[in-house]
């Protein structure tokens, strides 16, 4: 199953034809270098490396083309210890709201009055939601549901939103200069992630 709202920038037509000369010439516009893409060899060994899945329609595109530079990862050479940190960076940006802002949902129950053990809370429960992905900076997708379509998150601490319904949407409004396309527009329907 694909969802895709109506962009221009469609990743597939039923998985058939790919539709990426736009986006590499919109991110190389934006000063944004590409890469060949990475193999399939390359990707799975990334996911293990990390433990995480990327969504197939940015499996997809990383397979086409690597975008580095400019707050981008270079799959191919970025060192773990800089990952961890990046993969880490919406666990540790709660844990700051919970300590400096007062951040404590409900639904985890009584917040303890220790801030190691309400930041063990808090790690028990971003574990058992789906893994964020770093696309560049802190933009995120999912990694669960694994299809294509999963939305794209702009993370800062607990300042988090939708930055795009689906990745093409994300593309549309982070490079909406490049696409011509309006400044922040998301596409419906919206796919929720539960957290």
């Amino acid at each position: 199953m694909i969802r895709c709202g109506s962009s221009a920038l469609c990743w597939t037509d039923a998985w058939g034809s790919m539709k990426y000369d736009r986006l590499a010439k919109a991110l190389r516009a934006a000063g944004v270098s590409l890469a060949p893409g990475l193999s399939s060899g390359e990707l799975r060994a990334v996911e293990q490396r990390y433990d995480f899945a990327f969504p197939p329609d940015l499996s997809a595109l990383l397979g086409t083309y690597l975008p580095f530079g400019r707050g981008w990862i270079n799959w191919r050479s970025a060192k773990k210890k800089k990952m961890e940190c990046v993969l880490a960076w919406p666990y540790e940006g709660i844990c700051f709201d919970i300590e400096h802002n007062d951040f404590w949902p409900e639904q985890w129950g009584a917040r303890p009055t220790n801030l190691g053990a309400a930041c063990v809370i808090a790690k028990e429960n971003v574990l058992a939601a789906p893994r964020l992905v770093p696309i560049v900076g802190h933009r995120y997708i999912p990694d669960r549901p694994h299809e294509a379509g999963n939305p794209v998150f702009s993370v800062y601490q607990t300042d988090i939103i939708y930055y795009g319904s689906d990745l093409d949407n994300y593309f549309e409004n982070e490079y909406n200069y490049y696409f011509g396309t309006p400044k922040y527009q998301l596409h419906e329907p919206i796919f929720r992630i539960e957290f």
